[in-house]
């Protein structure tokens, strides 16, 4: 072999060799958001949503303040109030909705339902930033995830299961406004956990007022149980932090197009996990409506026009879990 053909040969095997760590990456990123479902069901045994909510975010600025302890400047008070609105719509409206429809529904339920949330993403931003247009395949993906939607959810008609049902709904909403939100952000600061942290700040201090509204108690002492503490460390050093590199790296290795792929194994993972985890029912009903999901999220891919320039560095539409 000379030596042309040699360097050749290293080149080709340490990029199969990054490849393969960024499907690691991608693959235990979803991983973790798959189960934070599971998570979340099992700290509403001893903690209220919105006692979650507080808990996990402030864990999780914690964190990331430790990565990012400089403060960044930005360019006004109109540059603040965008970040102010996306910590209002991504993490207190969001993530108050998933935690209080999950002490209606099943975790299953609730993971296959908010995984929908590309579809409000894509129709907000066609709309308001008008930046890719959305042919017939995108509508008819749309039409099927919610078939598949009201199958899941159609055991829970005429009982309480279908209040939770809704309030997943509404979170995949409001996810689109912070979606739409963070991509205006990222033209304002290129450092990610720089801007996640401020919005985890700002999302702390905005949820102040529901913290008198529903009858917040600090009670540390839940902390006590491992279990509880575990859970609660997942969702806010796991899900909410480490994630966020996980997935950069991914990315970065990877592409965003073969990372996003990754996206659609969420909703199945927490299926299963609910199954194993927490005994939900896994009816024959309920695996045709998570097939309809699915099959309707990749089917509305198809139907997105081309991404505007710099799409490869936006978040995904679960990158906050």
């Amino acid at each position: 072999m000379s030596a042309r053909e040699a360097v050749v040969a290293a080149r080709a095997a340490k990029g199969g060799g990054s490849a393969a760590r960024g499907h690691l990456f991608a693959l235990f990123t979803v991983a973790v958001w798959g189960t934070t479902f599971v998570a979340t069901k099992v700290l509403l045994v001893d903690f209220a949503p919105i006692e979650i909510l507080f808990y996990r975010f402030l864990i999780g600025f914690l964190v990331l303040w430790a990565c990012r302890p400089r403060h960044v400047k930005l360019g006004g008070w109109r540059e603040e109030a965008l970040v102010a609105a996306a910590g209002l719509t991504g993490v207190v409206l969001y993530f108050l909705f998933e935690n209080i429809a999950l002490t209606y529904t099943t975790a299953s339920n609730v993971g296959v339902i908010v995984a929908v949330n590309p579809f409000f993403t894509a129709l907000l931003s066609s709309i308001l930033l008008r930046d890719e247009k959305l042919h017939p395949v995108f509508f008819a993906g749309f039409a099927l995830a919610m078939a598949g939607i009201v199958l899941i959810s159609w055991d829970g008609l005429g009982t309480g299961g279908v209040v939770g049902d809704a309030l997943a709904v509404a979170a995949a909403a409001v996810w689109a406004f912070y979606a739409v939100l963070t991509r205006k952000l990222a033209a304002l600061c290129d450092d990610t956990i720089q801007m996640t942290k401020r919005t985890f700040a700002w999302g702390l201090v905005l949820m102040v007022p529901a913290l008198f509204l529903l009858d917040f108690q600090f009670g540390v002492e839940r902390f006590v149980d491992p279990v509880m503490t575990a859970n609660m460390l997942f969702l806010g050093v796991g899900a909410s932090a480490a994630c966020f590199a996980t997935w950069g790296i991914a990315v970065k290795l990877l592409g965003a197009v073969k990372t996003s792929a990754y996206i659609y194994l969420v909703p199945v993972i927490t299926v299963a996990a609910s199954v194993v985890v927490l005994g939900e029912p896994l009816t024959p009903q309920i695996c045709i409506g998570v097939v309809l999901t699915c099959a309707g999220l990749v089917l509305s891919e198809r139907g997105k026009g081309a991404p505007p320039a710099g799409a490869d560095e936006a978040p995904p539409s679960s990158a906050d879990r």
